[in-house]
């Protein structure tokens, strides 16, 4: 089934179908002026009634859509030779060598335009040429005098300067639907912003000043809400266009968004440019990491992240000053069907062809050490 999304290069094969017309326009007055000169003048007559309808069926394909896929342009360009060579069956040899093929090779350069709308402008001028080697094939020679017989020029020209166009046309419109997908994600972002400070920001905001008012037990929790307001506000202004996947993103200011009042960040003064599938999983396993020590820590434990650039690889250090993990917990951890260290930070790593590495032990905190290559993500 075709997809239903616009085809970018609708206008050239609406222009196809016109040069197609004149094409078969030309062949039927040169049928009409050598029709008299043939060996088998009826037998022209009805391959050009065949050529008619023919060129019918590829319009009406070409301009409703369905023509436009790999099989019909061959089935194009296997029906453009046999109308070539169909030349001998009704012309003396004499004949085909003093002049072009019945059905003409103005009409057969539309098998040229078509592949190059559809492939390219390399299959385009690949068509081209077999345009020519099919009359080459018909008179058993080929004429190398560009200045009296240009067809292979002006083949390759057609094949090329279509096939740009159409390339050019499908760049073109890769990029605009592309701008319009940041365009609406950006707007997007920009209505969760107001809902979120208007919402969750305002409220963090009220239990953070009630809850010191109170004092005595809520003063904790006043702390931790005003933390998440303050994170909450530098995610909301820090207002990052979202980056297409397969480009480089900076990894500097990902993990500065990091920052709050239990975490600080030891980060270079120059970008750490990576692929953005790996910068988002990197991401992933960090917040990870912090969200365990906000949970396991202690409420004093304070985290710190630090990225070196080694040039082949990005090496993210997560430590705190926390309780650190007693010999055998991660192990229980599993056992019992809790497996956020193994899925989110070490098999997030493994996936990336990183690793993830854990120094722990009681009362001396906790520190991984993530190590990713860079490039591409695998698998991605």
């Amino acid at each position: 089934m075709r997809s239903l999304a616009p085809d970018p290069v609708t206008p050239l094969w609406w222009a196809a179908q016109g040069f197609r017309l004149l094409s078969v326009i030309y062949a039927l007055g040169f049928q009409i002026a050598i029709n008299a000169d043939l060996d088998r003048p009826v037998t022209a007559w009805v391959l050009f009634g065949v050529l008619v309808a023919w060129n019918v069926a590829c319009a009406i394909a070409y301009l409703r859509g369905f023509g436009r896929c790999t099989a019909w342009v061959l089935a194009e360009l296997v029906v453009m030779v046999a109308f070539i060579l169909s030349t001998a069956l009704v012309a003396s040899d004499r004949w085909m060598q003093d002049n072009q093929p019945w059905a003409t090779t103005l009409w057969a350069t539309n098998v040229t335009i078509s592949a190059a709308i559809q492939f390219g402008p390399i299959l385009g001028m690949a068509a081209g040429l077999i345009v020519i080697a099919a009359t080459a094939a018909l008179k058993d020679s080929i004429s190398v005098n560009l200045g009296r017989h240009a067809t292979i020029v002006i083949e390759l020209a057609v094949g090329l300067a279509v096939g740009m166009a159409a390339l050019t046309a499908r760049r073109a419109h890769a990029e605009l639907e592309r701008a319009t997908r940041l365009a609406a994600a950006l707007e997007e972002r920009e209505r969760l912003s107001r809902e979120v400070h208007d919402g969750a920001i305002q409220v963090l905001a009220l239990v953070s000043r009630r809850g010191r008012e109170i004092g005595g037990a809520t003063a904790e929790l006043a702390e931790l809400a005003g933390e998440q307001e303050r994170a909450l506000r530098r995610l909301v202004s820090a207002g990052s266009a979202p980056v297409p996947v397969g480009a480089d993103v900076d990894l500097v200011p990902l993990l500065r968004s990091r920052e709050s009042d239990r975490v600080s960040t030891s980060l270079p003064a120059t970008p750490v440019m990576i692929d953005s599938t790996v910068a988002a999983e990197l991401d992933a396993a960090v917040s990870n990491a912090l969200n365990n020590v906000t949970a396991h820590a202690g409420a004093e434990a304070h985290a710190f992240v630090l990225l070196e650039d080694l040039g082949e690889s990005v090496v993210v250090s997560i430590r705190d000053d926390g309780v650190g993990i007693p010999a055998g917990r991660l192990e229980q951890a599993a056992d019992e069907g809790r497996v956020g260290i193994s899925k989110s930070i070490v098999g997030r790593m493994k996936w990336l062809g990183g690793s993830a590495e854990l120094s722990t032990g009681p009362g001396t905190g906790t520190e991984w050490e993530l190590t990713v290559p860079r490039g591409s993500a695998r698998g991605s």
